[in-house]
């Protein structure tokens, strides 16, 4: 019997939060050569935006997940008319389709402010784990363009075919957030049974005809995006414990740190289910109506994982594959009210460490109730933007180089092979040293430097380890940016 329930705990522990990616995680690499093409030009956009928003965002809470049975301090029930009744707490969260009117979206507005920050793609949520869709799906009621909500008067209504349209005239190519799981789906929780946990609520090899309906509703919501909705650059992809299990799963996927840490924690937050979503196939279809396209699905190790996710964190070190860090701005996931946002010192130095390290950051900003941004998100992209406009060529199509930073000193490298290093300001530096040592890289014997956005060329001499760059002081007191300043040295001793 003990052996028998330290398996269930190994099998448990295994699984528990599949959706978190780690830095060993193995990659497969992708075949299609179309995909591959994109996924190189994915590498170098570097920047992109990220929108949750949906109907929780009149609470002000954390998107989805309230309406879980899992019992975690972050997403507690607070609202609704009783929220210690999770019956009523859903039929009240439900019902704030009913209100959902936010009659200040503008959409053009914010395409213009994520250009001029310099973010090239953008992903948005057109259904959470909620179900609630951010589009107009024949598959559903639940949706924004249903006549129950009162924005689906409005001739903007049709959320996603607005965000898509403002961004594609900006130039910024477009990704669809979708959650594999559906909480309001009666073929995922069937009404029959209560919830136990984020998992389908029932199991799909003793009900396989409901679970087949679940899937062909999966299926076509997706492929009714990529027909209807123009060109669709991303498929990404969320809800990883949907995915297909077996021993070889639980094998490659365990991690005996997370483990041990939940361990600690006395108790397992939800239990692993096989509820296969036939991923394969659908893949095979999305890329028949779009060709090339890539898809990530979130932190199920295969082929259909074209780059990993890691989740509010930049990694320690580059990682041999492709790979985006997906991280907030201000406040959660979803609308904060009140939100503090990345200063820009702070948005800009993470951009560089992310791409110094060969990855792209993708930045999230969560719309109002009403459809609006915070003045905080706008104020950070202006900074982002402001940055960029001198530096934007020492982040786009670049690559890593080794030790890839040096105390507050980060670098990378062009196709061209000349390598920048960026120097980060430290708190409360508003302007670079007179002197800036690099010890990694030695410049080729007479090669140019300087720093971008001025003509001007630097004095170095070399050191024993690497070399030293005079800033003059007519340079120190005009510097072409804040927040971080970039030496361009046109060709470096391999």
């Amino acid at each position: 019997m003990k052996k028998r329930i330290a398996i269930i705990a190994l099998l448990f522990s295994a699984q528990l939060f599949s959706q978190a990616i780690y830095e060993d995680e193995r990659y497969v690499p992708e075949t299609d050569p179309a995909v591959l093409k994109n996924l190189e030009e994915w590498q170098g956009k570097k920047f992109g935006l990220l929108m949750h928003w949906g109907t929780y965002s009149q609470w002000g809470i954390v998107e989805s997940w309230s309406i879980c049975p899992e019992d975690y301090g972050w997403c507690e029930r607070k609202k609704g008319s009783n929220p210690a009744n999770y019956n009523q707490y859903v039929s009240d969260y439900e019902g704030l389709k009913k209100t959902f009117n936010p009659v200040k979206f503008d959409p053009v507005k914010w395409a213009k402010a994520a250009k001029y920050a310099g973010m090239k793609y953008m992903v948005f949520t057109t259904k959470h784990h909620d179900g609630f869709n951010m589009y107009d799906t024949k598959y559903s009621d639940y949706k924004v363009t249903d006549k129950e909500c009162p924005f689906s008067t409005n001739e903007k209504a049709d959320i996603l075919k607005e965000v898509f349209n403002a961004f594609r005239t900006e130039n910024i190519s477009t990704g669809a957030y979708f959650s594999k799981p559906d909480w309001h789906n009666e073929n995922y929780w069937d009404p029959y049974f209560p919830p136990f946990d984020r998992n389908v609520n029932y199991d799909p090899a003793l009900y396989p005809e409901k679970w087949q309906k679940y899937v062909d509703f999966t299926h076509n919501q997706i492929l009714e995006i990529l027909t209807n909705y123009g060109k669709v650059d991303i498929l990404w992809l969320d809800g990883g414990w949907v995915r297909k299990r077996d021993q070889q799963n639980i094998k490659e996927n365990y991690d005996e740190k997370f483990a041990e840490n939940e361990a600690k924690n006395g108790f397992i937050k939800h239990r692993v289910v096989n509820q296969d979503p036939k991923m394969d196939e659908l893949v095979v279809k999305a890329r028949q109506k779009q060709p090339g396209l890539i898809v990530v699905d979130r932190a199920v190790h295969g082929i259909n994982q074209n780059y990993l996710t890691p989740e509010n964190r930049v990694p320690e070190k580059t990682l041999p594959y492709p790979w985006e860090s997906c991280i907030t701005s201000g406040g959660g996931w979803s609308y904060t009210p009140d939100a503090t946002y990345l200063t820009g010192r702070q948005g800009i130095h993470m951009l560089i460490d992310v791409v110094a390290k060969g990855g792209n950051l993708l930045l999230n900003v969560a719309p109002s109730p009403e459809g609006e941004w915070q003045k905080g998100a706008y104020d950070l992209l202006q900074a982002y933007g402001d940055w960029m406009k001198v530096n934007s060529t020492a982040i786009y199509n670049t690559k890593p180089i080794e030790p890839f930073k040096e105390d507050n000193i980060c670098l990378t490298q062009n196709k061209a092979g000349n390598v920048f290093a960026f120097y980060l300001a430290k708190e409360g530096e508003d302007k670079i040293p007179a002197e800036v040592s690099v010890k990694s890289i030695s410049p080729k014997k007479g090669t140019k430097i300087t720093m971008l956005g001025s003509k001007t060329s630097l004095k170095w001499v070399k050191s024993d380890k690497g070399f030293t760059v005079t800033i003059p002081e007519s340079l120190r007191n005009n510097l072409p940016a804040k927040e971080a300043w970039t030496l361009k040295i046109e060709a470096i001793n391999r």
